[in-house]
């Protein structure tokens, strides 16, 4: 799109052609007025050029406005400082702008993107809870970004990262198979709400009742090595609680693909495999571990990204970096959004570090933004956007 910013970086580019030559014109500098009242625009290259040239910042200023007027009557120019130029257009310059990308297909914007796939994560909620404000919010400003790519011409394929998977299933699993065998079978009914309580019920078991805690250890380890009887169970939980999420998601209007944590969980070990191959991988009290400059705890000790525990089980860190490498490799994709809970930072800066190490971005020259939903959410989505 030719923007306003645009144009008047293409005419200070030729009135310093012009005035000092084709060797200058990267000295060009156009950015944001840094109040209304000093225009719209303001332009910083005078002082760029008064270093090389030796000559006072206002001369050039003045010689730079004179040139550029001669060909754009469409605003006035004020030199202020050491040689800054304020540039204000003319409401009727605007109005024939606004005109103008009024008559156009999507107001004049680029739309040639097509061969360019955005992945927007966001959403992702828990399964066997329910949404709440945090995830609505993510929803809301996650769908957002998606429709504003998909007008400009992007593919776009919206991801819903459910939490499907880890040992907390256990609990539930068995809760229902022993107290609730009717919802498994089918006979019986259930919703989101009904599991939020089951899962309250089967903790209560689990901290109290070592033969349940120890049959729903059991259970964890049946869900890990693919028993038909336990992933039946477990499927029927995904089903219950993604009918809830999508009936809120259909009446806001939201689009969402589900693809949980339970879908990376054949990479998991192939990733553990690729890190200790590229010599990234440190032994940890056991657990194999990522360590990154300038990652620090509290303590001032080293922070690690742990991708695979002691006892050789699996975590989240392990399943988010298999999920970057699938989306790269995989899915091929151009850029990545994740929109998440500003606690969430620190985490996913952990993990695009480990992933850029291993090779993940530059291998397929992708673009990762992780937007954290915090005070400063709107000017971060202005900047990245």
């Amino acid at each position: 799109m030719n923007t306003l910013q645009s144009q008047l970086m293409a005419s200070f580019r030729e009135a310093i052609r012009g005035s000092y030559g084709e060797d200058y014109v990267d000295c060009n500098e156009i950015v944001l007025a840094s109040s209304p009242q000093f225009g719209h625009y303001q332009f910083n290259g005078a002082m760029k050029l008064a270093k090389i040239l030796k000559l006072k910042p206002r001369d050039i200023a003045q010689k730079l406005q004179v040139e550029v007027e001669k060909s754009h009557p469409f605003f006035s120019m004020e030199i202020a400082g050491a040689g800054f130029i304020n540039i204000r257009f003319t409401p009727t310059f605007l109005s024939m702008q606004i005109e103008k990308m009024l008559k156009t297909n999507h107001f004049g914007l680029d739309t040639n993107h097509k061969k360019t796939k955005v992945i927007v994560e966001f959403s992702s909620p828990n399964i066997a809870k329910e949404l709440h404000v945090g995830h609505l919010r993510s929803t809301i400003i996650g769908e957002s970004v998606a429709r504003v790519f998909e007008y400009l011409g992007y593919q776009v394929l919206r991801l819903n990262h459910l939490g499907d998977w880890g040992t907390q299933f256990g609990m539930l699993i068995q809760y229902l198979k022993t107290y609730e065998p009717k919802i498994i079978d089918g006979s019986k009914n259930a919703d989101l709400t009904d599991l939020m309580n089951w899962y309250k019920k089967s903790k209560a078991f689990f901290d109290t009742d070592e033969e349940f805690k120890k049959q729903s250890q059991l259970r964890v380890v049946a869900l890990q090595n693919g028993d038909k009887e336990t992933l039946k169970v477990w499927d029927k939980i995904v089903q219950i609680s993604s009918f809830a999420y999508h009936k809120i998601y259909s009446l806001l209007g939201v689009k969402l693909t589900d693809r949980g944590e339970s879908f990376y969980q054949p990479f998991l070990q192939d990733m553990v495999d690729l890190f200790t191959t590229k010599g990234l991988v440190t032994i940890s009290d056991g657990a194999k571990c990522v360590f990154m400059e300038p990652f620090i705890g509290r303590e001032n000790e080293p922070l690690p990204l742990m991708i695979q525990k002691s006892d050789g089980g699996f975590n989240y860190d392990t399943t988010d970096v298999a999920a970057m490498w699938y989306r790269i490799y995989h899915d091929e994709a151009n850029r990545i959004i994740c929109i998440t809970d500003g606690g969430q930072s620190l985490h996913f800066k952990m993990v695009e570090e480990a992933c850029r190490r291993a090779g993940f971005f530059a291998d397929k020259n992708t673009r990762l933004d992780a937007i954290t939903i915090v005070d400063s959410l709107f000017s971060e989505l202005l900047d990245r956007v």
